[in-house]
């Protein structure tokens, strides 16, 4: 015996006498099929249950009668919201925004939310926005930039997927990355064949692990190559904080490095104004890299060489990882491929 009938006799589309809107039973009735398979089939869930003919036939009695499920019903009969909140360090550049855009892509195509909650310090600890946050969402999404708010926020028992986060230590039931590693290794190796070897490592001053790994790939590369040096400066990411650190790196004792590596592309923008005040020239006198390839890349002048980041992909697969969570199913594995976009601020370095 079938586990659905699919066999009832169908009937014009009509809607039930009385009725102020169309019904589940009414679109059973038109398609000629029981209520539960109206349900498997408008809750997406039909499949190996009923027959593709007989969903297409209920899909468009649906359509027919204008019937809408009772989202807000179904969703306490299966106690869940249907809401994800995604926490950010902050809204300061375009990339957290494409993060938000690709979740968001992603949550509309299965019915969900995205509620978006950027730490309102950047990073660290955050109060919960929700009262009751085991109660108002089904899961989080956060950057481990702001890994701080998340104890606050999502409680033990909600379902929680980490981006830019160290997989041995992840909060999460999740994790999902870009290949930083690669991108650090691309602009260091795209330095080194050019013949620089005395290297300034522009580095974020936030205490995260995707910059920690940015640090130590650097170093790790630079190492192997005899006749390399590397020094570190640290900023806040920003222009300004940027400015000062990179003038004070460049002016300081010893031979100038020849080559900037930035972790952010606003750092890059940053170590440019520095260059001008101190009377170098990029590429001429000093190449730069950056990191992320935001619009800011080819607003500058000349245009910034860095390492791209799919900031939309990274949402999307991010969403993708919680809704298998939410599932039950093992969510995709590996990083997000990255790729270095050279441009005009990198060339040989010029004469000692």
């Amino acid at each position: 015996m079938a586990a659905v009938h699919e066999s009832r006799r169908r009937s014009s589309p009509t809607v039930a006498r009385g009725s102020t809107r169309p019904t589940s039973r009414d679109v059973a009735q038109a398609a000629g099929v029981s209520q539960a398979a109206v349900s498997l089939v408008l809750g997406d869930k039909w499949r190996g249950r009923v027959s593709e003919a007989t969903a297409q036939r209920v899909r468009e009695a649906a359509r027919d009668l204008g019937y809408r499920p009772n989202l807000a019903a179904r969703n306490l009969r299966m106690g869940r919201t249907r809401t994800v909140l995604l926490v950010v360090p902050a809204l300061t550049t375009e990339f957290f925004a494409g993060v938000y855009t690709g979740a968001t892509r992603v949550a509309a195509e299965h019915g969900f939310g995205v509620v978006l909650y950027p730490s309102p310090e950047g990073i660290g600890p955050a109060p919960d926005p929700f009262a009751s946050a085991q109660a108002a969402l089904d899961g989080v999404i956060a950057s481990s930039m702001a890994s701080d708010a998340v104890t606050a926020i999502r409680g033990e028992a909600l379902p929680l997927v980490m981006l830019d986060s160290d997989p041995a230590e992840s909060l999460g039931a999740a994790t999902v990355n870009l290949d930083i590693s690669d991108g650090v290794r691309q602009a260091a190796e795209h330095l080194l064949s050019l013949g620089h070897r005395r290297f300034l490592h522009l580095a974020a001053d936030v205490p995260s692990w995707t910059f920690e790994v940015r640090a130590q790939e650097l170093a790790a590369r630079l190492g192997e190559v005899p006749g390399t040096s590397v020094r570190t400066a640290r900023s806040p990411i920003s222009i300004e904080g940027a400015v000062a650190a990179a003038e004070a790196a460049l002016s300081g004792p010893g031979p100038r490095p020849t080559a900037v590596i930035c972790d952010d592309d606003q750092l890059a923008a940053g170590t440019y104004k520095a260059a001008r005040r101190l009377g170098l020239r990029v590429p001429d006198d000093l190449s730069v890299t950056g990191l992320d390839d935001l619009a800011l890349a080819t607003a500058i002048d000349p245009e910034l060489t860095t390492v791209r980041l799919d900031a939309e992909l990274f949402g999307e697969r991010g969403m993708r990882a919680l809704l298998a969570v939410l599932e039950g199913r093992e969510p995709e594995s590996g990083d997000i491929p990255v790729r270095l976009v050279v441009r005009g601020s990198t060339a040989p370095p010029g004469l000692p």
